[in-house]
């Protein structure tokens, strides 16, 4: 099944837009892992348990993983998810940024090597940064860098460019609907911080998936969020949280602690859509 295909079917089947991020970080993890020799994969694997019928995606950090030489267990972890909750799509949080033969080598690593379902990836060296991942794997989607959720984005996002009146997310935005869009895959990161841009993104793509990082720990208002950013069928948006869900418990019942803040939020977020 296609990457979009397999997103809006998991986001009808568990009545979702909740994505949780699987940032596993070893300092913040209850006692009861600290002497557990596979710690990142038992952690995330009993998040992944806990959570998967409230989700519409899971989306390990890559960063996370490689830090504490855990690549395996992110292997692991995927193959996981695949096996014991097929149909929820897995999204890679890479954001990686080159080109040509570089570029296809990270497409390989996330396609092949981890079988993610989607990757992210930082476009801003043009269409050359995006085009080997369409090539070899067309069935997979591929997450843009648009409007990033951080307020440094601004210094370079914000920028006017040649086409008098748009904005550099906005020239990002609109030749992700058109001429990228290759393979219909295509989805755009636009963060829950700046919901007015959500809506300026999301008039300009149509029913393109945007991810929205940034609720939960980071801030962004789920109501402005939703209102901003769902399709008018009431979809649209993977929203994802990620240290409000993982870290919201530190006992033996983290696992527990983390489906009710997920199934909080979820229940937020479907507070708002349209139906």
């Amino acid at each position: 099944m296609i990457f979009t295909e397999q997103l809006a079917a998991a986001q009808r089947k568990n009545d979702s837009l909740l994505c949780v991020g699987l940032d596993p970080d070893p300092a913040r993890f209850p006692a009861v892992l600290r002497e557990h020799p596979d710690a990142i994969y038992a952690f995330c694997t009993a998040i992944v348990d806990a959570t998967a019928d409230c989700v519409c995606a899971f989306k390990p950090q890559i960063a996370y993983f490689a830090a504490q030489r855990a690549e395996a267990a992110l292997e692991k972890l995927v193959a996981y998810i695949h096996a014991q909750h097929p149909g929820i799509p897995v999204i890679l949080d890479a954001k990686r940024g080159d080109i040509g033969a570089t570029a296809r080598q990270y497409a390989v690593e996330a396609f092949d090597r981890y079988q993610a379902d989607a990757v992210t990836v930082n476009p801003y060296m043009g269409f050359d940064s995006i085009e080997p991942y369409l090539s070899g794997w067309p069935e997979k989607g591929v997450i843009l860098l648009c409007r990033t959720s951080n307020p440094g984005g601004s210094d370079l996002q914000f920028l006017e460019v040649r086409r008098e009146g748009e904005r550099l997310f906005e020239r990002v935005a609109r030749l992700a609907a058109d001429v990228w869009n290759k393979n219909g895959q295509l989805a755009l990161v636009v963060g829950a911080t700046f919901p007015a841009e959500i809506a300026c993104v999301r008039k300009l793509v149509g029913n393109m998936p945007l991810l929205t990082p940034g609720i939960g720990a980071q801030g962004g208002d789920v109501e402005a969020t939703v209102k901003a950013g769902q399709t008018a069928e009431g979809g649209g948006l993977i929203l994802n949280a990620s240290r409000a869900i993982l870290y919201a418990g530190n006992g033996a019942d983290y696992a527990q602690s983390a489906r009710a803040a997920a199934e909080t939020i979820r229940v937020e977020i479907n507070r708002y859509r349209k139906r």
